[in-house]
């Protein structure tokens, strides 16, 4: 009798200290920090963490079952989410890993954008495709489409049916795509069809172009590999709902000594300004140390929204500091932002496939950075020219 006691005892203290610890997290204020380069400004803490993951979906509540108040399910990571304003709240789908390495998507919303998140009561329910199951899906973005839904596409894996017997680490990446009108109810489609080898990285494009729907692809020839694939792809569909991107033509290529060396991708779907469509991409090159994941920006024509107007040279973000360090180190990704109808600018990023950061900016910021700053030259020697116009333009001020 004692010794359950004082099992109930443990458990009545070490849950009264969780949601203490929990509520403390959650309710705590973000500070922006000051910005050095003037584009954007971060912010003190990461604003969704694995630690965000609500406690009912971590721990059984029932003292019998769980005496010791022991994590029954736990979780590794909370990163790479896709983002919306929805129905004045900052909303994000949070890719949400647990530790047996599946992820899934689960929807978290924020007052202000930059702390307060919190997930809602359930993770996504995804419908499948009968016959053909996920493995993993992550790294949804969201488009709210001018048809009215709001649609999701994601990376869907699976096991390679043609690995050798005894692989069981071979996958082939397709683009799944899901549909729905409340963040809440889903609707599957069937994959993307690509005849351009697998695909990671597909963005739905917010706009009909010439009554089609446009998407942004990443072909590659292997699962993480390019190969003699890789850039950033467009192409057209006339009918979502069974979608097949017959041409793809590459609109930013992956090319050599620069930040998009080894492959690039589209983050979330762009932003439509008077200037053009502000998009922001990833990029990856090789190193000593294995990849580096890092973020950049580019324009597009208004009109011809697969035409590349302005580029800047190098990365936008990249990870440093304690954002260098995490499940995939070294590491920044993003798949959704925000633009505000008063022009702010909510930048959802990932570190380190671990946790969720932001960084605000605004419209007029960030095409005045595309706009205006110098463009690579893909030399050292253009490096340091780059840099003497601009001592000669500050001399000459």
């Amino acid at each position: 009798m004692s010794h359950n006691k004082k099992n109930i005892s443990l458990f009545a203290e070490r849950k009264a200290e969780v949601e203490k610890e929990f509520e403390k997290l959650i309710t705590r204020k973000n500070k922006m920090l000051f910005s050095t380069n003037g584009i954007y400004n971060k912010y003190k803490h990461s604003v969704i963490t694995r630690k965000h993951v609500p406690l009912e979906w971590r721990y059984d509540m029932n003292e019998e079952t769980n005496p010791y108040f022991m994590e029954r399910i736990s979780f590794n990571a909370a990163f790479n989410a896709g983002a919306i304003k929805w129905q004045g709240k900052y909303v994000l789908v949070v890719r949400t890993e647990s530790v047996d390495r599946k992820s899934f998507f689960a929807v978290a919303e924020s007052p202000n954008g930059v702390d307060n998140f919190r997930y809602w009561k359930r993770p996504i329910t995804l419908p499948q495709i009968p016959g053909n199951p996920d493995t993993n899906v992550y790294d949804m973005r969201l488009t709210q489409h001018e048809d009215g839904y709001i649609y999701g596409v994601f990376c869907t894996e699976r096991k390679d049916p043609d690995a050798p017997k005894g692989d069981t680490s071979s996958a082939v990446a397709a683009a799944g795509i899901a549909r729905t009108k409340n963040l809440v109810d889903w609707e599957r489609l069937p994959d993307l069809i690509s005849h351009a080898g697998q695909q990671r990285n597909v963005v739905l494009f917010p706009e009909f172009v010439d009554g089609q729907y446009a998407f942004f692809t990443r072909p590659q020839d292997g699962f993480i590999d390019t190969g003699s694939g890789g850039g950033i792809g467009w192409g057209l569909c006339p009918d979502i709902t069974h979608a097949e991107v017959k041409d793809e033509m590459i609109i930013d290529a992956k090319t050599y000594h620069t930040i998009y060396e080894v492959k690039n991708g589209q983050g979330p779907a762009p932003i439509k300004t008077p200037h053009g469509w502000l998009n922001l991409a990833h990029g990856v090159r090789n190193t000593a140390a294995g990849l580096r994941y890092v973020l950049y920006l580019f324009m597009t024509d208004l009109e011809k929204p697969w035409v590349v107007t302005h580029k800047p040279a190098g990365h936008f973000i990249a990870p440093y500091g304690g954002e260098r360090v995490g499940d995939v180190s070294n590491v920044v990704f993003s798949n959704g932002w925000i633009a505000d109808d008063d022009g702010k600018v909510f930048i959802y990023y990932a570190s380190s496939d671990t946790r969720m950061h932001v960084a605000t900016s605004t419209i007029d910021q960030l095409v005045d950075y595309c706009l205006n700053s110098f463009e690579d030259d893909l030399t050292s020697q253009g490096s340091v020219a780059r840099i003497n116009r601009l001592i000669d333009r500050n001399e000459g001020r």
